[in-house]
């Protein structure tokens, strides 16, 4: 039996988690001094709501500790699984995949570890397709190496509220300003958030996203994520757009949680999408 093990930040709703009973390691997110633990302490409703009324609160993210991955290893390995296969946020933009190695070293049983070079919903794709690999018979040196050119292949596309949030993080492209007339509709591509086209209401905004997503491929996976309810127009819009989509194969829905809710704030929806085997 090969385990799954991916961090928080991956988002990965419960559908999948179940689906491919995947151990799921939470990133620390502090808010105004006071550290959660993602999706035990702090859910997306819970974290989305510090900011109602105009409220600014100073948030950060850290990688979990090696102890954390340690007892998530132990925990797979106690329910049977003679290998796990561990697949992480890319290394470029956190330390979790470092904690998760020094980590492998306390594992009752062998870590291949996955670096996926990408982050949110796309760390995701990766462990969705790892473990479609698995269910088709796949060692773990197989399901690791989809998981490792899975990153490369997955597009995202999302629009946001808190422009300035996005800023502050450092991946906002120079030349995206806020205009207050014109609804971005964005893509984070080689760790920078670039526009790739604009709207002037929800639902041309729900149309934009569409098409890109569309002209990614003949047979699509999707997720359509949203942060809160204040991004409630764009995800109904987005998904009625895409429901109908010949190119769609199978959708399924996300939160985005505090970890990347961090860097996007509320207001934001969107998509990740890859073509389908």
């Amino acid at each position: 039996m090969i385990g799954l093990v991916t961090d928080s930040n991956a988002q990965l709703p419960p559908e999948l988690v179940e689906r491919y009973a995947v151990e799921v390691v939470p990133l620390t997110v502090t808010v105004d001094g006071v550290d959660y633990a993602e999706g035990i302490d702090l859910d997306a409703d819970g974290f989305y709501s510090l900011f109602e009324g105009g409220a600014t609160p100073a948030v950060s993210t850290s990688q979990p500790s090696p102890g954390r991955f340690a007892e998530a290893y132990a925990r797979v390995a106690g329910r049977g699984a003679d290998e796990i296969l561990s697949i992480h946020l890319g290394s470029a933009v956190s330390g979790t995949l470092n904690a998760a190695r020094i980590a492998t070293g306390a594992s009752p049983v062998p870590v291949r570890l996955v670096d996926t070079g990408t982050a949110s919903f796309g760390v995701a794709c990766c462990v969705w397709e790892a473990a479609e690999a698995l269910g088709r018979g796949a060692t773990v040196a197989e399901a690791a190496a989809v998981a490792e050119t899975m990153g490369a292949r997955v597009g995202n596309v999302f629009v946001v509220q808190a422009l300035d949030l996005a800023r502050a993080g450092g991946r906002l492209r120079v030349g995206v300003e806020h205009d207050t007339t014109a609804i971005p509709v964005l893509s984070l591509v080689d760790g920078e958030i670039r526009p790739v086209g604009q709207a002037t209401d929800v639902a041309e905004a729900a149309r934009v996203m569409a098409d890109y997503v569309t002209l990614a491929g003949e047979s699509l996976k999707v997720a359509v994520g949203i942060a809160d309810r204040a991004a409630a127009p764009f995800w109904e819009a987005l998904e009625d757009s895409l429901a109908d989509a010949p190119q769609v194969r199978e959708m399924v829905r996300y939160r985005v949680g505090p970890s990347v809710g961090a860097h996007t704030g509320p207001g934001t929806a969107g998509a990740f999408f890859y073509p389908a085997r």
